[in-house]
């Protein structure tokens, strides 16, 4: 019997990277066009007004303003953007 190992590939070295996915900016907090507000498989969440939808179902702020998350049609989860008071 050998009481060395034998020479050949590892078996390990094949788990990857996390994903980072959920909700990354809450309702309530302020957010500026472009910020990735929930980044997600599938549609969890649906965008609302000032929301847009990417093509791997991240949902990022069209405008500058406040989250807020509500209940939409047959009882949704829609996100949208509050945009600022203009002052």
């Amino acid at each position: 019997m050998a009481h060395k190992k034998g020479v050949g590939s590892s078996k390990n070295g094949r788990e990857s990277a996390a994903q980072r996915l959920g909700v990354q900016i809450w309702g309530g907090q302020k957010v500026q066009a472009g910020n990735i507000i929930v980044r997600q498989r599938g549609t969890h969440h649906n965008p609302g007004n000032g929301v847009g939808l990417g093509k791997d179902d991240t949902l990022y702020a069209l405008i500058d303003g406040t989250v807020n998350f509500h209940k939409g049609k047959r009882d949704k989860s829609v996100v949208s953007v509050i945009p600022n008071a203009e002052a």
